[in-house]
């Protein structure tokens, strides 16, 4: 069953052009273990920290969803799906997905915030709270950040507060970049908005996954068919983070320390 806390990032999914391929790549990159979640009708793969907090779903692009490509999702828990499906169109958003049930775990929908950007809302069966994001320490194989770079921070800035009650907690200036908000969700930090890059082909949500050891996990990436196309690059609090792309073409992130 899925656990649920309104207003955080309490699952991750990949969706992919291939489910078997993508499943090996993430298991040599991140500390994962993935397994089949025995789901009738569909090949869906459970994605597991070695703590044995389970953090992501892996899952074949259908054909309803094949026009946007592959790439990582994330889940925000809410108390009501069809209640913030409404809200979220009512504020400008969209919703792609109407709300549909999962039997044993959860009712949800995927939706857009007024910037286009999609995401999915869900309030789990289980009240339980969600391990996928670690916010009280560094918890390798765990979601670690959330970034959001969308062309309107401002406006997308007040859409999650009002959809989901998150509060800017602090700044950190990029220069001509503007600045880069951090934003506090009501478990804690969760990650932050920034003006879209000129140089980022279309904006979007990153999910940041931690990992013991950057250097090993960038060696990982590219002696298995991904690639990386920035960093390691120092980031605030002394870890470091690489972008790359899984050979199926998703874009991915990782956190973690260096060694070298």
């Amino acid at each position: 069953m899925m656990s649920t806390q309104h207003g955080s990032h309490i699952w991750y999914e990949l969706l992919t052009g291939d489910v078997d391929g993508a499943s090996a790549f993430y298991r040599k990159v991140l500390p994962w273990t993935v397994a089949p979640a025995g789901m009738p009708d569909i090949d869906y793969r459970i994605a597991t920290a070695a703590d044995g907090g389970q953090v992501a779903g892996i899952m074949a692009l259908t054909p309803q969803m094949g026009e946007r490509g592959p790439g990582w999702m994330g889940y925000i828990g809410v108390d009501d799906v069809d209640a913030a499906a409404a809200r979220i169109a009512a504020a400008g958003g969209s919703v792609l997905m109407p709300p549909a049930d999962i039997p044993e775990v959860g009712r949800f929908a995927m939706v857009a915030d007024p910037q286009g950007i999609a995401f999915y809302i869900m309030r789990g069966a289980s009240d339980a709270m969600s391990t996928a994001f670690a916010y009280d320490k560094p918890r390798p194989g765990h979601g670690a950040w959330n970034e959001l770079a969308t062309p309107d921070k401002d406006g997308a800035a007040a859409f999650y507060a009002d959809i989901f009650g998150w509060a800017k907690d602090g700044e950190m200036d990029m220069g001509a970049a503007g600045t880069y908000d951090f934003m506090r969700d009501g478990e804690g930090l969760l990650g932050a908005i920034m003006r879209q890059p000129p140089e980022m082909p279309a904006p979007g949500w990153s999910y940041y996954f931690r990992v013991p050891d950057l250097d090993a996990a960038k060696t990982a990436v590219e002696a298995n068919g991904g690639k990386v196309l920035h960093g390691p690059h120092e980031v605030p609090g002394g870890d470091f983070i690489i972008n790359a792309v899984d050979p199926q073409g998703a874009l991915f992130s990782l956190v973690g320390g260096r060694t070298d």
